[in-house]
């Protein structure tokens, strides 16, 4: 027989509370961007990304700031990615040829914030905040 004290009995109450109550929570909408692919071109680097706006309100307009660095860390440059409309629960592709810029040299990605994130009933962090970042790459997404 396995006796259990008053005190590790209601420690484990209480953990199996606050783990449901976790469980329970459902988790915040956000938008997802996943860097899909990078083709090579003879003029730069085509960068391809999936977006998923999870939010409940589509987002008319989304620009991100981002920040290119190269395989030693160097700041290569910065861009702004326009992401234009992103409907709500619709996954878009969205490529960017990035001129003069070699896809074997690019290391990582610095989304560095939102200059731009339109949408009716859009509270003004809605794009970075909650904002999930991805690759299918070797080349680092971070925010």
């Amino acid at each position: 027989m396995f006796l259990v004290s008053p005190i590790r009995a209601a420690s484990f109450a209480l953990a199996t509370m606050c783990t449901s109550a976790a469980a329970q929570e459902a988790p915040t909408p956000s938008l997802s961007i996943e860097l899909n692919a990078l083709t090579p071109l003879d003029r730069g680097c085509a960068l391809s990304f999936l977006a998923l706006n999870g939010r409940s309100a589509d987002v008319s307009r989304a620009v991100f700031e981002a920040v290119l660095f190269d395989r030693a860390g160097r700041v290569d440059r910065l861009m702004l990615f326009d992401f234009a409309a992103l409907p709500a629960g619709r996954p878009r592709v969205r490529q960017f040829v990035v001129p003069d810029l070699g896809c074997a040299t690019l290391g990582r990605i610095l989304f560095n914030g939102a200059s731009s994130c339109e949408g009716t009933g859009l509270a003004p962090d809605a794009c970075t905040k909650g904002l999930d970042l991805t690759t299918r790459t070797d080349v680092e997404v971070i925010g």
